[in-house]
């Protein structure tokens, strides 16, 4: 089952989509959402902007190359690259680590999420949305995850 997920600078799920078979193309899920119908709309960010240095800067997302370019998606380039684009591309998946770390952190707390599992269809969206709120509160409280637990007899 896919979750696609929208992530803050800070590892927490701003807008998530779940429910959908793991084998539809993660494209097809976003233009399928109703964050990507607000997007298209101007209404996630309306009118918000930035400021980095000196320059003005309008709020967008990160995505991978599996995503279209839309003027609030920024995404790699792919095919033969220059040196300009390659720098684009490393500090574009620099910034995505965040993003990466999230949903590593997730997993990593909720390992049932990593399994095949026997709950119905129509829980099993129900069951990721919860683990969705449960890392935001973990994130939000500061709570770090241990890889390797380990316990003390």
């Amino acid at each position: 089952m896919v979750l696609q997920a929208l992530v803050d600078h800070k590892g927490r799920f701003t807008n998530i989509n779940v429910g959908w078979p793991g084998k539809v193309h993660d494209a097809r899920v976003f233009r399928n959402s109703g964050l990507f119908r607000r997007l298209q709309e101007g209404i996630y960010f309306p009118d918000q902007k930035i400021t980095v240095g000196d320059v003005e800067m309008p709020i967008v997302i990160l995505g991978d190359p599996a995503y279209p370019l839309m003027p609030w998606l920024m995404k790699p380039y792919t095919g033969a690259l220059d040196s300009e684009k390659e720098l684009f591309n490393y500090r574009l998946s620099k910034c995505r680590m965040v993003v990466e770390c999230a949903f590593a952190r997730l997993k990593g707390h909720w390992r049932s999420l990593l399994t095949r599992s026997d709950l119905s269809e129509t829980n099993i969206p129900i069951v990721i949305a919860a683990c969705c709120v449960l890392h935001n509160l973990c994130e939000s409280k500061g709570e770090t995850f241990m890889a390797g637990w380990e316990v003390e007899a």
